[in-house]
């Protein structure tokens, strides 16, 4: 039960303190309007559902067995992507349309980490279920929104002040 509780605020709250982290890299490179928000906001939770599909898909077509092996097999791949932290390559050249630049950006840089972290909640409840008999899962939901709480309590007021960020990048990938 330790495993599962501990994966699941860690990943809840790893998620939520990507957004704010990612929204402050580029909000410089494309005027930090509301629509750099927006985009960032739907390009999130695009993802997000993403990811629960991917979940939905893994925990009803395979065996325990393949859907784990599957997704470590694609958690080890989206390591590949890290360091989230883009460089300024990305910076927008011109007067180009933002949107599908940003969109293209985040896609790049976090969306492969981004849907498989979304995922995790729903795929460790999934197996919670059907490895400890008895035992309900929804004290899983309390603890991945305690993590999504505390990443998103914490990082105006403890990571944004006292850590760069290129650093704050880097303990995420971590």
């Amino acid at each position: 039960m330790i495993w599962y509780a501990c994966t699941i605020f860690l990943s809840a709250f790893l998620l939520f303190a990507l957004q704010p982290l990612m929204g402050k890299y580029i909000l410089p490179w494309f005027g930090g309007g509301p629509g750099v928000w927006t985009v960032c906001l739907l390009f999130f939770q695009c993802t997000l559902l993403v990811g629960y599909c991917y979940s939905h898909l893994l925990s009803s077509r395979l065996s325990m067995k393949m859907q784990s092996l599957l997704h470590m097999a694609l958690l080890a791949i989206s390591v590949l992507s890290l360091p989230i932290s883009p460089d300024s390559s990305w910076k927008p050249a011109g007067s180009e349309e933002p949107i599908r630049h940003i969109l293209l950006l985040r896609t790049a840089h976090v969306g492969a980490p981004f849907a498989l972290l979304a995922s995790t909640k729903p795929l460790l409840s999934h197996w919670f279920s059907h490895s400890v008999a008895g035992r309900s899962p929804w004290r899983l939901y309390a603890l991945s929104n305690g993590g999504s709480l505390m990443a998103l309590l914490s990082y105006p007021f403890i990571v944004e002040p006292f850590l760069a960020l290129h650093i704050q990048a880097k303990f995420w990938s971590l």
